[in-house]
């Protein structure tokens, strides 16, 4: 991977500070890691990084100061966000009541070339993406660079819809940030989705560029464009693709949901009740990539079957990749988790059972004893399984029984034993067990980070549940925690993350 380029034009921002600031600043030496300065009237002016603020002057900010700085950048809009000419620096205001200025938040913009890099091969495809996360997290900076490479290198017509002029710049030039991708202003935030259209109807683009989808109406615009063919790369508020299909707003930019009725007979095949959720219409994005941290992605490549298998509360784990320290891509394969809700629990066994094999040649019988077998059915299917379910055991490979059952006629599973036919036991007829059953059966319970961290999860909440004493999990990543905070929200039991990372964790209670 080729190393990464930043440019901040920092200088041009100390030109518009006042003069005692700036050789703070200076002083600080602090360039990569800068964020924000801070000068808010009557109060120490500071400047912010990644995990600290530090204070630039002993002396308050004046009116003058305030003044020095409205001066020097460019016209604040409707939306009080001013720039500087051909700088990605963003200068947001605070007003009083009578609409002057006591407060400026100085956020400096950097052109970072390279980051695309780690989704360059999703980027090609031609595919829409929609790129979720945090504020300040840096998607705006992979927009940019997404429409550098796909202009440059690509040569597409490229047409950035640039609200609040982050993606290009202030002025009427655009920064060379973009390449040759063409910028289109909005002067009012309330039309971009009308610049939006504008954009197809007029330029022909084959992909446009949009910053912040917040409306219903640029969410439909969105469906527009993509329905006439255009690719469409964007961002959207909220950090990860669940935030998204909560979203009222927002949720059909991957669908939609609605409710539907089923008939008696449907309800009954499918095993769920009458009125079920089901996505209203195909996703606007093709792809959506949740920015989990600075350096590490998590895939969703098809939202129309992730969000289906959602609906019908099964999970599809991303694609993770990470930017290592050496500049390589690591890429951790996406593994489908058939789960309800909530990664199986290793089922219950006996010592004494021996494991079976799948036979080879044809489909394994499978023989279930008390279990249900629509359950089996589903099971199987969510898996990619096949296997046939047989009438009477002395037919079967594998017996699947209930611990209840395996108890109180012990007899007569140890005969099916004797003439070698494996029996596997379960602590309930639940969709989770059964899955389980069917890993260990088929030997597929290599388990992955996100099913190892969700086990230790719901070992957990059955801990807690049982004792009401709090617990505390192993330490996780950012991503593995949301993952645990979520089992444990639908348990209504309590979650917080606590201690720092590396060592940062979940701690459980009621």
């Amino acid at each position: 991977m080729p190393e990464l380029k930043i440019t901040d034009d920092l200088d041009i921002l100390f030109q518009a500070l006042p003069p005692h600031i700036t050789s703070r600043l200076r002083e600080i030496n602090r360039r990569e890691e800068r964020l924000e300065v801070v000068l808010d009237l009557g109060r120490e002016p500071e400047a912010r990084f990644p995990a600290e603020a530090v204070g630039l002057s002993s002396e308050v900010v004046t009116r003058e100061d305030i003044e020095y700085v409205v001066a020097r950048v460019g016209a604040f809009t409707e939306d009080n966000r001013a720039g500087i000419e051909r700088t990605l620096h963003r200068i947001s205001a605070i007003r009083n009541r009578q609409a002057r200025i006591i407060g400026l938040t100085c956020r400096i913009g950097r052109c970072v070339y390279g980051t695309v890099d780690i989704v360059r091969d999703i980027v090609e495809t031609g595919k829409s993406i929609l790129l979720l996360g945090r504020p300040g997290i840096g998607k705006t900076t992979k927009l940019r660079e997404v429409a550098r490479v796909l202009a440059d290198e690509f040569s597409k017509r490229v047409v950035i819809v640039d609200t609040s002029n982050e993606i290009a710049g202030d002025g009427d030039i655009p920064h060379p940030g973009i390449g040759r991708a063409r910028r289109m202003q909005v002067r009012r935030p309330e039309l971009q989705h009308a610049v939006m259209i504008e954009a197809v109807e007029n330029h022909m683009p084959e992909v446009i560029v949009i910053d912040e989808i917040g409306t219903e109406a640029e969410a439909l615009a969105s469906r527009t464009i993509a329905e006439r063919g255009v690719q469409l790369v964007g961002t959207a508020h909220g950090n990860n693709l669940d935030n998204l299909l909560m979203n009222p707003t927002l949720c059909d930019l991957v669908g939609g949901i609605h409710a539907v009725t089923l008939s008696d007979e449907e309800a009954q095949r499918r095993g769920t009740q009458k009125t079920v959720l089901e996505r209203k219409a195909p996703p606007t994005f093709d792809v959506v990539i949740e920015i989990t941290e600075i350096n590490s992605l998590a895939i969703h490549h098809d939202v129309a079957d992730v969000v289906d298998r959602y609906l019908r509360g099964l999970v599809t784990a991303p694609e993770i990749r990470r930017l290592r320290p050496d500049g390589e891509v690591e890429v951790v394969a996406s593994q489908e988790i058939g789960i309800h809700r909530v990664r199986p629990l290793p089922p219950f066994r006996t010592e004494q059972l021996p494991e079976s094999a799948v036979p080879q040649g044809r489909e394994l019988r499978i023989f279930p004893y008390g279990l249900s077998r629509n359950k089996l059915d589903r099971a199987l299917s969510d898996l990619g399984l096949r296997a046939q379910i047989v009438k009477h055991a002395d037919q079967a490979d594998a017996i699947l029984t209930l611990k209840a059952h395996y108890r109180r006629e012990t007899g007569k599973f140890q005969d099916a034993i004797a003439a070698g036919i494996p029996v596997h036991v379960a602590r309930s007829n639940t969709h989770q067990q059964i899955l389980g059953i069917l890993r260990e059966i088929f030997r597929l319970n290599r388990l992955s980070a996100e099913e190892r961290a969700l086990q230790e999860a719901q070992a957990a909440i059955e801990h807690v549940l049982y004792t009401s004493e709090p617990i505390e999990l192993a330490p996780q990543g950012s991503y593995l925690r949301r993952l645990q905070h979520q089992l444990v929200n639908q348990s209504q039991l309590h979650s917080e993350s606590v201690g720092l990372d590396p060592a940062r964790r979940l701690r459980i209670s009621k």
